[in-house]
């Protein structure tokens, strides 16, 4: 009995706490990505499992996380009440794209003057479409913000409902081919990429941004696309927890992620842009304790994980 019991203790004791995360994206990308890093958990006995709970969108998750609803969730930085939420890793960086059609003769967002703009992404990039709107002043130079599907984009191009598009993804090439697609091209002819000329001011007034600079010939090598690096505004993509979260649970979680990171890396390069969320005191989103003590951890040849 005594034998027995001190069994059924240490299997209680020992077995792996699971955490609910809500997951959701405009392509399903960060349900894939989140799926085969649950798999992956689970198939190294790791002493953290995840249970995903499907979302439509990033928006959608923040939505079920603010109402305690998980115990995690893959966010946006400047979407939905992360009032709450403490970063676990970094999953992604998304860069602000704003693109005319080849040919266009719109150098600038002050070209985009009494046109319409295409949202991909719709409700997902208010914020977008709202920062730029009062840095730009673009509601006195009457541009209107139309919210597109992807299965809508390229019909609306192509009737010319609209004459630019806002498009939030990351920097990889998945999405990149994604937006060629969008326009017709040919070897002389590609999109025409609209600076965001004032990201600098913008990050200054909304954390969640920041100023990054798009790199030549990002969209297309030769000739050029675009023609020199591009200012425009970049945001992050998160795996959250609540702040309530026990500090070793959420440090077994960062080291079970960055781990399984590493394992999959090969079939999945998207993972290639996992990284250590920041553990600066004035973070836009602070790195939860216990995640913090995993990756401030010097190992004993000196390395650091951050």
């Amino acid at each position: 009995l005594v034998t027995g019991a001190a069994l059924f203790g240490y299997r209680w004791y020992s077995r792996p706490a699971t955490l609910t995360i809500a997951v959701g994206s405009l392509d399903g990308e960060a349900t894939k990505l989140m799926s085969a890093l649950a798999s992956r958990l689970a198939a190294a006995n790791a002493p953290v499992r995840l249970k995903l709970v499907e979302t439509t969108s990033a928006l959608e998750a923040a939505e079920m996380f603010s109402s305690s609803k998980t115990d995690l969730a893959v966010v946006r930085g400047d979407v939905g009440d992360l009032s709450q939420a403490q970063a676990i890793i970094v999953l992604a960086h998304a860069v602000v794209f704003l693109v005319a059609p080849p040919g266009s003769s719109i150098a600038d967002i002050a070209g985009l003057k009494r046109l319409t703009v295409g949202v991909v992404g719709g409700d997902m990039n208010r914020n977008v479409v709202s920062a730029l709107t009062e840095e730009y002043d673009l509601g006195r130079a009457s541009v209107t913000f139309r919210n597109l599907s992807l299965s809508e984009t390229r019909r609306a191009l192509d009737n010319k409902e609209v004459r630019a598009l806002l498009m939030v993804v990351p920097l990889a090439e998945k999405y990149l081919t994604m937006l060629r697609g969008f326009f017709p091209q040919s070897p002389k002819t590609a999109p025409v990429l609209i600076p965001v000329d004032a990201a600098g001011a913008i990050a200054g007034k909304h954390r969640a941004y920041e100023s990054f600079d798009v790199p030549k010939g990002t969209l297309r090598g030769s000739p050029p696309i675009p023609s020199d690096d591009l200012t425009t505004l970049r945001v992050s993509f998160y795996l959250v927890a609540n702040k309530q979260l026990d500090n070793d649970v959420a440090g077994a979680l960062a080291e079970a992620l960055m781990k399984a990171r590493r394992d999959l890396l090969g079939e999945l390069p998207m993972l290639a842009q996992i990284t250590a969320p920041s553990t600066d005191s004035d973070a836009f989103i602070p790195v939860h304790p216990g995640a913090a003590a995993f990756y401030m951890y010097e190992g004993p040849s000196g390395e650091r994980f951050t």
